[in-house]
């Protein structure tokens, strides 16, 4: 094994913030009990943040950035794990304070770690990434609720980001009826790969359901992964004992809504959480992922990049720009 690996690293400067690849020796990463050699990761939001040097995600620079990683296991100082294992980690510190995915290795605790599951490559993993786990978990929380294909469509908003598309597509492979709000003008991939039946703009959904303190009845639940006036209009919708989950900020980190259609309805609101879910709880998930919430397209869902092409995709996504979601093949 080479004394030193690449990864993206980010360092700051006087208060700017730059990337760039470089070679990292083995004795610069956190020691902790796995070694990692890292196959696949994929690129988040969050990683954006951190490699522009945002605080909240990131306290320390020089810092590599990457919130997911899939590969094999190189060595487990606890032995809870075998040379050649190939293994998931999204989560926890992974990326934030951690040095991440966005390097040909990383050195992480056992209780991170994540056994590939049956039926499930390293690249597919990436593929979903911590978006699909936080789609899986929604799903999987809509189906706890009582929530089942003929109680009614699900509405589900960001449909072209990554947890709202894997969202869109695990719904649709399982057999519900999925309106989808997307700003962007991209239907026809909305339709006819992730598999909704109608695809509304984010303005035409507020105008109509974000009006007056409850609205018609036409969800029987949602997933929410911007916030703001469309979670709110979700929460208005929904049909007597719907349910919407929410993950995200991206249009606001603030909810106007009234207790209305919570004590007239007996509507829920259920908060995901995908980093700091225990172990066990992330391994059911995945095993989903792995089986019956498993797209047939999952690896058209991705554009795959290089570790060179990274600094680049970053951008895109701070933009808002990204029309797939970015696998790094390492």
């Amino acid at each position: 094994m080479s004394r030193t690996f690449r990864a993206l690293m980010v360092r700051e400067s006087e208060g700017v913030y730059n990337t760039a690849v470089e070679e990292v020796t083995f004795g610069e990463l956190n020691e902790n009990d796995v070694l990692i050699e890292v196959e696949y990761s994929s690129v988040n939001y969050k990683d954006a943040l951190s490699a522009s040097g945002n605080k909240g995600v990131t306290r320390k620079f020089p810092h590599i950035p990457g919130i997911d990683a899939a590969g094999k296991v190189v060595s487990s100082k606890s032995g809870l794990f075998i040379e050649g294992e190939s293994v998931i980690v999204t989560g926890y510190d992974l990326g934030m304070n951690t040095w991440g995915g966005f390097g040909q290795y990383i050195s992480v605790p056992a209780g991170w770690v994540i056994r590939l599951p049956q039926g499930l490559t390293s690249f597919e993993a990436m593929c979903y990434g911590t978006a699909g786990l936080t789609a899986g978990i929604s799903v999987f929380n809509l189906i706890k609720s009582g929530l089942t294909p003929d109680k009614g469509k699900i509405v589900v908003s960001g449909a072209t980001g990554g947890v709202g598309s894997i969202s869109t597509a695990i719904l649709s492979k399982i057999g519900y009826d999925v309106v989808a709000i997307s700003g962007k003008n991209n239907n026809d991939y909305i339709k006819n790969t992730l598999g909704a039946s109608e695809v509304i703009s984010r303005e035409e959904f507020t105008s109509k359901y974000d009006v007056r303190a409850m609205s018609a009845t036409d969800f029987a639940g949602g997933i929410d992964c911007v916030g703001g006036n469309i979670l709110s209009g979700m929460i208005k919708s929904l049909k007597y004992g719907g349910a919407v989950t929410c993950c995200g900020n991206v249009a606001s980190g603030d909810l106007a809504t009234s207790i209305y259609p919570f004590i007239l309805r007996g509507v829920r609101l259920i908060g995901i959480d995908s980093v700091e879910q225990p172990l066990s709880f992330k391994e059911e998930i995945w095993s989903f992922l792995a089986d019956d919430f498993k797209p047939d397209f999952l690896s058209e869902m991705v554009q795959v990049i290089s570790i060179d092409n990274l600094p680049e995709a970053l951008k895109i996504i701070l933009k808002g720009s990204a029309e797939k979601r970015f696998v790094v093949k390492h």
